[in-house]
């Protein structure tokens, strides 16, 4: 008899990962990493004069920014805007893309990878609970 698949955990989503690697990548070649931002997007705090048509495109070079903290969940560091020095703080939903000024090569992240998350809310439980199989009695065979 087959039992069951035991469920497991969901994976935390890939964008913090991916996002820091290609930052990483086009840093390590020369290149101005560019970051576009859903500037619509809860919790977003970015220069809103600079925001086009709901989304900003933010320089997160080390040349451009101090106290750059890409974290699993948000993305935050100072930068001067038109001489004026701002706190800008990014939720990693809000993320759009990463992209290589210099070359145009980056990533654009799915719009979804969060809503399912968000969905299923923090300390929602799984969609499909799957009682587990119950305890089997042991047993010993005799091998001659």
């Amino acid at each position: 008899m087959t039992e069951p698949p035991v469920p497991q955990p969901a994976l935390p989503p890939k964008r913090p990962y991916l996002l820091r690697a290609l930052h990483q990548w086009m840093v390590d070649n020369s290149q101005t990493p560019y970051l576009v931002v859903d500037a619509a997007c809860a919790g977003v705090s970015v220069p809103e004069e600079h925001v086009q048509e709901g989304r900003i495109t933010l320089n997160l070079s080390y040349s451009a920014t101090s106290n750059l903290a890409m974290g699993n969940d948000e993305i935050s560091f100072d930068a001067r805007f038109g001489g004026a020095a701002r706190r800008v703080f990014i939720p990693m939903p809000a993320v759009v893309g990463i992209y290589a000024r210099e070359s145009g090569e980056g990533l654009v992240f799915p719009p979804d990878e969060y809503a399912a998350l968000d969905a299923a809310g923090p300390d929602s439980p799984d969609p499909d609970p799957v009682d587990p199989p119950p305890p089997r009695r042991p047993s010993l065979k005799v091998v001659k």
